[in-house]
């Protein structure tokens, strides 16, 4: 007969397999957003689309958060953490086999279709997988375990613009003024080369969706006790989750934080190879920054995993907040390796925003969590958003003065850890 303490070892040990089971689909969707940042260069000069029109890509993908993330989460609610994690890494894979078709028909608008379709999949993914890692353990250690998670995440959005460079920014793209230099029937043909280019890589992609979510179907997750059966029933409503002052401010902050994230990642190619900041940087060379600046989020969340077992959480993320609002202030200001390295240092103290603000805002909510877990993923439609606004400002004051944008959010984030997270009650 087992003991009370073999017990609870084999609890943290099936809690253990299970954190590393999820991590791989953390790695997933970080690398699929993160495409997103070499998609929107290489649509771009395909299409021959302005900054709007080309920022339209983070407009639909993370369009999809926003109106899809209650449906994900009445999903989830039916079926299980376990269940909704398979479903949307099957909706994913459908969304990337879809731009097999899109690509054969040179249509931009059916590129937007597939992404949509890609980040429905990966807005259940969110819904489910976020806070089954909060909730697989200790309340007191969830920022550090959901750190942790991210962080292979982040590992998905170092990887992934060098994937991008090398198959689909293989080549330098022709300006709209080389184009215009062809005969109308070759720049046609080239730009249809260009779109047909991403065939294979979302083909490879979709396979890899559809085997995890195999291997997911087969492997036993443990269950959430008084939260999962709670959320099945449907009991609390999203009024009642709302009620809670620090879930408010919470959905506000993801809202600004991963506009802000996501506005400076899609532009980081285009403003690290202008002339007076990457010193001559070709577009495929500046994705290599692009994975730098990816990578130190990495970094900064393996790193973050563990301080944050130390520190208080929002003491760390009001500090990295104000860190960031610095290096936005001398890459809007500065030129050359200056702008260049303040711009790519900001992926470091990204790094613990996310899950640190996740974390934050469900605690003590109980068998509200699920509830507020839609509201959180919604708020991610800030990567819709934000960009767009941000694609204006470069569009009519330069892409340099459009990082004034991300700036405002991230003093949110600042005002968030300070007093924004305190629970009224």
């Amino acid at each position: 007969m087992d003991t009370p303490a073999a017990v609870r070892g084999q609890h943290v040990q099936s809690n253990g397999v299970a954190l590393a089971v999820v991590t791989a689909i953390f790695f997933m969707w970080g690398f699929l957003t993160c495409l997103n940042d070499i998609l929107i260069p290489h649509l771009k000069a395909a299409f021959a689309l302005t900054w709007v029109q080309a920022m339209l890509v983070q407009f639909t993908f993370f369009g999809a958060y926003f109106l899809m993330s209650l449906p994900a989460g009445r999903l989830v609610a039916a079926v299980g953490y376990k269940r909704g994690i398979v479903a949307g890494l099957a909706i994913a894979g459908v969304g990337a086999l879809l731009f097999w078709p899109a690509a054969q028909a040179h249509v931009y608008g059916l590129f937007l279709g597939a992404l949509f379709v890609l980040a429905t999949g990966i807005t259940v993914l969110q819904v489910a997988a976020n806070p089954y890692v909060a909730l697989l353990g200790p309340e007191q250690t969830s920022s550090s375990r959901l750190t942790l998670a991210q962080s292979m995440n982040a590992l998905g959005t170092t990887i992934a613009p060098l994937f991008g460079g090398l198959l689909i920014l293989s080549a330098a793209p022709r300006t709209a003024d080389e184009l215009a230099l062809l005969p109308q029937a070759e720049a046609l043909a080239y730009r249809a080369a260009e779109a047909q280019s991403v065939q294979l890589p979302y083909f490879g992609l979709a396979v890899a969706l559809f085997v995890l979510a195999v291997a997911i179907w087969m492997f036993r997750l443990p269950a959430i006790p008084g939260v999962e059966g709670a959320a099945a029933t449907g009991s609390g409503r999203l009024r009642d989750a709302l009620r809670h002052r620090h879930l408010r401010y919470g959905v506000l902050a993801i809202f600004f934080y991963v506009g802000a994230e996501v506005s400076i990642g899609s532009v980081l190619v285009n403003f690290l190879s202008m002339p007076g900041i990457g010193e001559g940087l070709t577009e495929q060379e500046a994705t290599r920054y692009v994975s730098l600046y990816w990578g130190g989020a990495l970094v900064g969340r393996l790193l973050g995993a563990a301080l944050l077992t130390r520190l208080d959480p929002r003491r760390m993320l009001g500090v990295f907040a104000l860190i960031v609002i610095a290096l936005l202030t001398v890459t809007m200001l500065g030129s050359g390796n200056l702008a260049k390295w303040s711009v790519v240092s900001i992926g470091l103290f990204n790094s613990i925003m996310f899950p640190t603000i996740f974390a934050l805002a469900i605690a003590r909510l109980g068998t509200l969590t699920g509830q507020a877990s839609s509201l959180l993923v919604m708020a991610i439609v800030g990567g819709a958003v934000i960009p767009l606004a941000m694609g204006w400002l470069a569009d009519h004051h330069g892409l340099q003065v459009s990082f004034l944008l991300p700036m405002l959010c991230y003093l949110f984030i600042a005002f968030y850890a300070c007093r924004g997270s305190r629970h009224s009650h």
